[in-house]
């Protein structure tokens, strides 16, 4: 019995030392992480970057923390990722929807401000490749009137269709520009929603109302509106069935050939055996079997 509760004793020892190699004790980062997003016109700019202090060092210059004329990854740890959710103009350049790591290489007179495609970087990729640089710009850095001990990334100067990437920290603003645009997406949607309902529109209306149980008749009128223009054959068997619901078994029949044939010419065999189907039980249920 003795011996029992010793190694039982031992079992629980031996479990809560290995707990206790296994924990973490976790500790404020140095350089904590942060993630930002603004929204600019209709487009939603994030930064994602890692923020370092200033702790009484020299940050930019020749023998700085941040050298001139070294590539930095702006910021610390892992590189900073700015993403853009549509394709916007940064100093003048086209660049499309996505994510970027953003580099710069300081100068005293002038940066260079560098998106790169490959944003799973820890820093500075050992072997640059310059295919991956969707925009390489100038900027001059502006002197910022008070000294800033923790590095930032802001998005400022908002407008409807511009912004400016605040890079900022000591005593140092690059600012870079950011052009969205507004005009393109307001003027679809203008065109989209004063045009009235797509025919998307008219079909998605019919198949609730017949799904639903509701008015057969109001489901048939937009299913119809749908298919008047561009008919494509799973709206035409959507009116055959709202037809047959109807028990207009006749036309039902006629609609569902008409189905048939488009899902030939489409190649959707699946629609094609749907419609003989339907054809076959409907033609029963017609006045005096008529095909």
């Amino acid at each position: 019995m003795k011996k029992s509760i010793f190694i039982l004793f031992a079992f629980f020892m031996l479990l809560g030392l290995s707990s206790e190699l296994n924990a973490q004790i976790k500790t404020p980062a140095p350089s904590p992480s942060s993630k930002t997003t603004q929204t600019v016109g209709l487009t939603d700019i994030t930064v994602e970057y890692s923020r370092p202090s200033k702790k009484g060092r020299e940050i930019f210059g020749n023998e700085g923390l941040v050298r001139y004329g070294e590539t930095w990854r702006t910021g610390a740890n892992k590189n900073t990722i700015v993403t853009f959710s549509d394709a916007v103009k940064v100093g003048g350049k086209d660049l499309k929807a996505g994510s970027y790591a953003l580099y710069t290489i300081p100068g005293a007179e002038e940066w260079t401000v560098i998106f790169y495609t490959d944003y799973n970087n820890s820093g500075v990729p050992e072997k640059w490749d310059a295919t991956k640089e969707a925009a390489r710009l100038m900027v001059k850095p502006q002197t910022f009137p008070v000294e800033v001990e923790t590095f930032l990334i802001n998005i400022g100067n908002i407008s409807m269709n511009s912004a400016s990437l605040e890079i900022i920290w000591d005593n140092t603003l690059v600012e870079v520009p950011v052009e969205v645009d507004v005009d393109t997406k307001v003027m679809k949607d203008i065109e989209r929603v004063l045009g009235g309902p797509s025919p998307a529109d008219y079909y998605n209306a019919g198949s609730y109302y017949h799904e639903s149980g509701k008015d057969l008749n109001k489901a048939l009128e937009y299913v119809e509106k749908a298919v008047s223009k561009d008919p494509k054959f799973w709206q035409v068997r959507r009116k055959s069935l709202i037809l047959a619901d109807m028990g207009r078994y006749d036309e039902a029949i006629t609609t569902a050939k008409q189905s048939l044939k488009l899902a030939q010419d489409a190649g959707n065999m699946d629609y094609v055996r749907m419609n003989e189907k339907a054809i076959g039980e409907w033609m029963s249920k017609a006045k005096g079997g008529k095909k």
